[in-house]
């Protein structure tokens, strides 16, 4: 049997479940976008790449409040959101050339929400081919591009 270590998921792992704080409200009170992860901050809502992502250019636009449900958001906040979400489409087209994309919330655990609390829009790029075998049979995913040179990346084309 062959053996893929992912030592950046441990912490993911390790962590599931422990900690109430949210890691959105954690990331913008850091005040360091790089560290954060914060490609772009917008009035009613950031965008933000996912630390554990599916695909490279894996980005979360979430609002600055922190609701949990969509009734509980501000419809110029949701407003926002959708207008980031067509942003970062366009970086992503741009710096990556997808051939498509996954938008979608996940609200609620049961729902996939790996964060209940703060509601947050997946934007996902996807290519012909993307779902190989190490996903397929083995549940990894092959990232072909580090978190710092992804944020590099999008930070630019968001900023410019």
């Amino acid at each position: 049997m062959d053996f893929l270590w992912t030592p950046w998921r441990y912490r993911y792992i390790a962590e599931a479940g422990k900690n109430d704080r949210c890691i959105f409200c954690d990331a913008m009170a850091l005040n360091d976008d790089v560290a954060a992860q914060i490609v772009f901050r917008g009035k009613l809502a950031f965008t933000i790449l996912n630390r554990f992502p599916y695909t490279t250019g894996h980005v979360m636009v979430v609002p600055y409040a922190h609701v949990a449900e969509l009734s509980e958001c501000d419809a110029e906040a949701l407003a926002e959101m959708m207008r980031l979400a067509q942003n970062v489409q366009k970086a992503l087209a741009s710096v990556y050339h997808p051939h498509g994309y996954n938008l979608g919330m996940n609200l609620g655990r049961c729902a996939g929400a790996g964060v209940t609390g703060h509601l947050h829009l997946h934007v996902l790029p996807r290519w012909v081919g993307d779902a190989n075998f190490m996903t397929t049979v083995a549940e990894t995913r092959l990232e072909p591009e580090d978190l710092s040179m992804t944020f590099e990346k999008l930070h630019h084309a968001l900023n410019t």
